[in-house]
């Protein structure tokens, strides 16, 4: 095949997938909330804390998402939760992942220890808590599930998201 064709057909192979990607479409509503939600980050704080997001998953051990101040979702990082200092909002009321999808100002630190997360068969990364502060129970989505109003749960249970 000459190279003329081949650029001109990976052209149409990527212009093909543009628009393919841009049929899927995101409610206004939720686009809003995007907005908004990316305009709060930038005005976030710096400061010695992280933004967590409960993801809790029945069959998983691993706690949730966890970013620094002003960076996007999609910088953060799944964790396990070392509670040894601090127990977790859920595990101190003994209502497991009665918090999920929550939002939590974290005190702590990464360890720099990875942990082995049997069901996933991942490792993850270890936060260790010293406090919480609730920020939201209800905050804007950031995972593709929550914005393409996935109904059936169910399906989801053995899927790991990542933040968008």
């Amino acid at each position: 095949m000459k190279r003329s064709a081949r650029f001109l057909l990976a052209t149409n192979l990527v212009l093909a997938a543009l628009f393919f990607a841009g049929c899927e479409t995101v409610p206004q509503g939720i686009q809003q909330a995007r907005i908004e939600m990316a305009q709060q980050i930038a005005a976030e704080p710096t400061g010695d804390y992280y933004i967590g997001r409960r993801y809790y998953k029945p069959d998983y051990k691993f706690w949730g998402y966890v970013r620094k101040p002003g960076q996007p979702w999609s910088t953060a990082e799944l964790v396990m939760l070392n509670e040894k200092q601090k127990l977790a909002p859920d595990r101190e009321r003994l209502e497991f992942g009665s918090d999920n999808n929550y939002e939590y100002k974290l005190y702590g630190y990464f360890s720099g220890d990875k942990v082995y997360e049997p069901a996933s068969n991942g490792i993850y990364p270890e936060f260790v808590l010293k406090g919480y502060e609730l920020i939201s129970m209800n905050p804007p989505p950031i995972f593709r599930s929550q914005m393409t109003g996935h109904s059936n749960p169910t399906d989801l249970r053995y899927v790991v998201e990542k933040p968008e």
